[in-house]
């Protein structure tokens, strides 16, 4: 690895392409979207920062020897107490994670997850061309991913049913409690990010001075943020209606699993405006897209043309591929998917489905009978489509290396 004074040269080095892609977020990020000094130094500064107490805890295990990764993963699933002889590093992490902040509240958690569950299918779209689409405009942690393997070809189906399953995990009923899938899915993602830090800032030649650490709080929180701030924002467009508690219930629930992944307090998306502010100014002084990039999105949007369907499946496989070119057009905006060779399509699908989901939400969603009908079919929707990903297999996370 190597590093130079003058910090990563990646902050604003694209300044003209980013503007163009974050163009469509600008308007939500009035009156002052743009960066001051210190915000801009805060964020060229969170490049070089990384989850320290993860970091500490892969030394333990990787230099000293001290700990496990079977001790790790015993007290991910039982508890610190259950390992014999608990290491002090390992006690140390565990009681990290156990000491809920004072901010937590249990109760706006499970009316977030309940509002997420409610969405339904629309979730997968928006994941998908919204987040992780949209999220490959961003070049600068892309050699990290791709370095893994597993974003491209056949393996872009399974990642997505990873991440998925790590979201289903988060948004289900007592998901987040200490031993819910949420939790335990999300400690196990935060120390493999840290592994995957250690390995290439030891043992390749990285360079830290033009890319930042290569996984970074700046990096951690627009993935946050793609999850929560941005996802609120295209589900709207889709015509998903939320109240304003609801709003804050959900990026409340986002921001308890930011924490738990080691994404420092001040990156946390407390406030939806301030969040949308910040998501700006992360993409505006984000690198632009690149061959890495165009990979990734090729992949993905490829992927329904490679999907077995059981009928007329010549046919459904170009509907899919249409519907996503069309939700990824709307979404990202016509910069953001040139930016990735994406082509472009009308927005047919997302003005369809805007007409059913203002009927969905904003009409029968007002009763309370109502509501509770929309619960139970989000809820079936979003397990169909979880087993329809991997012909009924539920993933794991990706593993640990041994």
């Amino acid at each position: 690895m190597t590093t130079t004074s003058a910090g990563p040269t990646r902050y604003m080095r694209d300044r003209a392409a980013s503007a163009r892609i974050t163009a469509p977020l600008r308007p939500f990020a009035w009156p002052a979207p743009d960066a001051t000094a210190r915000e801009a130094a805060a964020l060229r500064r969170a490049l070089l920062e990384r989850d320290e107490p993860s970091a500490a805890l892969v030394r333990a295990i990787r230099d000293d020897r001290t700990v496990t990764l079977g001790q790790f993963r015993q007290a991910l699933a039982a508890g610190v107490d259950a390992v014999p002889d608990a290491p002090a590093p390992l006690r140390e992490y565990f009681a990290l994670l156990e000491d809920t902040p004072a901010w937590v509240d249990r109760d706006l958690i499970a009316l977030g997850a309940r509002t997420l569950r409610r969405v339904g299918s629309d979730v997968g779209d928006v994941l998908a061309y919204g987040s992780l689409l949209g999220g490959y405009n961003n070049s600068g942690p892309l050699p990290v991913l791709v370095a893994s393997g597993r974003l491209t070809g056949e393996r872009t189906r399974r990642r997505i049913a990873e991440t998925g399953a790590w979201w289903n995990g988060c948004v289900a009923d007592g998901g987040l409690d200490r031993f819910g899938d949420g939790f335990t899915l999300s400690v196990h993602v935060r120390l493999m990010h840290a592994f995957v830090d250690y390995h290439h800032e030891h043992e390749t030649d990285w360079d830290s001075g033009e890319r930042g650490l290569p996984v970074n709080q700046f990096d951690q929180a627009g993935t946050l943020g793609l999850f929560s701030i941005t996802f609120l924002l295209h589900t709207r467009v889709l015509g998903v209606r939320y109240t304003r508690r609801e709003a804050d219930a959900v990026l409340h629930l986002w921001c308890y699993v930011g924490w738990l992944m080691g994404v420092d307090e001040r990156w946390l998306p407390f406030d939806e405006r301030a969040g949308l502010r910040m998501m700006y100014q992360i993409g505006a002084s984000s690198p632009k897209a690149d061959e890495n990039s165009v990979a990734l999105a090729r992949s993905l949007v490829d992927l329904p043309l490679h999907t077995d369907y059981d009928r007329f499946a010549k046919l459904r496989r170009r509907y899919e591929y249409e519907r996503g070119l069309s939700l990824a057009t709307t979404l990202l905006g016509p910069a953001g998917v040139r930016a990735l060779h994406v082509p472009l399509r009308p927005p047919w699908y997302p003005a369809a489905r805007f007409v059913v989901n203002v009927a969905k939400h904003h009409v029968l969603g007002r009763f309370p009978a109502g509501k509770r009908r929309l619960q139970r079919h989000g809820e079936r929707q979003l397990l169909d489509v979880q087993l329809r990903l991997l012909g009924g297999e539920i993933p794991d996370v990706v593993p640990l290396p041994d």
